[in-house]
């Protein structure tokens, strides 16, 4: 009995909020990655109008999806940051603990590599099935399409332009800039948040926004263990300099890009929000009577009731 309760009270704590993270992430990059495995190795990205932005939308609409039921899995152990990028902006603000910071990018990190080793079982007929039609072995020229599956690279515009560097790390500053700025105004308390239960569908709808406006340029990582895990994958099953450090048709060395531009941007995020609209809520929110100075989360009030009551 005593053990179980150790065992319990350890999965409630830091382990499990790690747990979650990394399932949380797992899941969102098993659906996410998953339905852009679908449409580049099976369905492909059509030369028409019409075709292309159906494959398009079917990738947003998969992201979107597919971080929506991550943040159900992880969202009340953890807060499913799910993203590196979000975990910094909120310890930025002060609103959680810079000693998990590393922890959760690590488990992050690792819930995405594992999510793309599944893939890669999964569809490993498919990928063999591109390469050997294609004559686009994993890390020759021209695999940049199959390893798409699991890391971003800068587009190419229609006018054959390839999208430079500056312009892909400003993209992904940007597109996380929004991402995380609009995740502190759904879930600040202080605001018209949404219920609890469709908090992750809202960010989920974000996402979705994100990637029709701002998707083209890069592929909307905005996340860095999104791309960074599975970029990493690919880099042990052969994709090569491809993957790392992300050698293309017209850019080189492009792996840092998704990586510091969402670090960036999160960070931006956080200071912006704490020192614009943070305040203004605050401000109107203590002027309603009898409200307390700060909000708590439904984690925070079962974790102050006796044992019983909070396991109920």
């Amino acid at each position: 009995m005593a053990t179980e309760q150790v065992a319990r009270r350890g999965l409630g704590g830091l382990s499990g909020e790690l747990l979650a993270e990394f399932l949380g992430t797992m899941v969102l990059l098993l659906f996410g990655d998953g339905v852009v495995a679908v449409v580049l190795l099976f369905l492909g990205f059509s030369g028409s109008q019409t075709g292309a932005t159906s494959s398009w939308l079917l990738i947003n609409w998969g992201w979107g999806i597919a971080v929506m039921l991550g943040v159900y899995v992880a969202g009340s152990v953890s807060g499913a940051h799910l993203n590196p990028a979000v975990t910094l902006g909120l310890a930025v603000r002060g609103a959680f603990p810079w000693r998990k910071v590393g922890w959760y990018m690590l488990f992050q990190f690792l819930g995405a590599w594992f999510a793309a080793l599944l893939l890669f079982i999964e569809y490993n007929t498919a990928f063999t099935s591109y390469a050997s039609a294609n004559n686009a072995q994993p890390g020759t020229p021209g695999s940049e399409y199959t390893g798409s599956v699991f890391f971003t690279n800068p587009h190419t515009t229609l006018g054959g332009q390839v999208v430079p560097i500056w312009n892909a790390f400003f993209d992904q500053v940007l597109g996380t800039f929004l991402l995380v700025y609009l995740i502190m105004a759904i879930v600040d308390t202080r605001s018209t948040p949404p219920l609890s239960n469709l908090a992750p569908l809202i960010i989920g709808l974000v996402v979705v926004a994100i990637g029709m406006s701002f998707g083209t340029n890069a592929g909307y990582a905005i996340n860095p263990a999104r791309d960074f895990g599975p970029r990493v994958f690919a880099w042990m099953a052969g994709w090569g300099v491809v993957a790392l450090p992300g050698n293309g048709a017209g850019y080189d060395n492009y792996f840092w890009v998704p990586i510091v531009g969402p670090l960036v941007g999160g960070a931006i995020a956080a200071l912006v929000y704490q020192f614009t609209l943070h305040p203004v809520l605050e401000a109107r929110f203590q002027k309603i009577p009898g409200a307390e100075e700060t909000g708590r989360t439904v984690r925070e009030e079962r974790e102050e009731l006796p044992p019983r009551q909070a396991e109920a």
